[in-house]
């Protein structure tokens, strides 16, 4: 347990801190020799450390020596394990979002199953760290092929998959903007009025909004 520190200093000189520039090359000799097990804790760090820092700051305002140090890792392995800043906020993204396990189930039981989550974000305190993460981030243009690929595989691709008839793609699409336009009402207006709503006629309210973005479309005889 004692040797924690030192694998992943094993690129840089004893005296060096933790986000010294080291060769790439050696880093990746140094990531060869070091065990499985220690490469696996390594990068968990590393991730729980990009997590907490995106969290804190959103995109922009992290560095990857910002998270080496709080992983206590060598500069290049955050190249080495994950490739790039972007790259690791994306796993990081995904790591974080339960909106999938959400989905999954019977199709009937959708819309309130996306209200009753709906409600419990408005209910958790302190603010979770998805919530943090995507407040903090959204609209940085370095990420926007991250946040794409968040909102597609984890939100519209599994709600589309869960959608009999026309149209499911745009009916899913519709959905994704209740989900997702919480940030923004949560940023400009705060989370004490909702908070102070009865929960039950919220996620009832939610329900009907959900079954009626995701239900067949309606089509209006004249």
């Amino acid at each position: 347990m004692g040797m924690r520190v030192e694998d992943e200093r094993a690129s840089a000189p004893e005296t060096s801190a933790p986000e010294a520039d080291a060769p790439e090359a050696s880093a990746a000799a140094a990531g060869r020799r070091r065990p499985k097990r220690d490469r696996e804790a390594t990068r968990r760090r590393i991730l729980e450390a990009g997590r907490d820092l995106f969290g804190e700051h959103g995109y922009d305002g992290v560095t990857v020596r910002m998270i080496a140090a709080r992983a206590e890792a060598n500069v290049a392995l955050v190249n080495r394990y994950f490739g790039s800043k972007a790259a690791l906020f994306e796993e990081v993204l995904a790591g974080e979002s339960v909106i999938r396990g959400v989905i999954a189930g019977d199709p009937a039981g959708l819309p309130r199953r996306l209200a009753e989550h709906f409600v419990r974000q408005i209910d958790q305190r302190p603010v979770t760290t998805m919530s943090r993460i995507l407040d903090r981030s959204a609209g940085q243009p370095e990420v926007k092929e991250a946040l794409l690929h968040y909102l597609e595989d984890r939100i519209v691709q599994p709600i589309t998959a869960q959608l009999d008839g026309p149209d499911a793609r745009a009916r899913a699409l519709l959905a994704s903007t209740i989900i997702m336009g919480g940030g923004p009402v949560r940023r400009l207006f705060g989370l004490d009025d909702l908070r102070a709503a009865d929960p039950a006629e919220v996620t009832d309210r939610l329900t009907a909004m959900f079954t009626a973005a995701l239900g067949p479309p309606v089509r209006h005889r004249e």
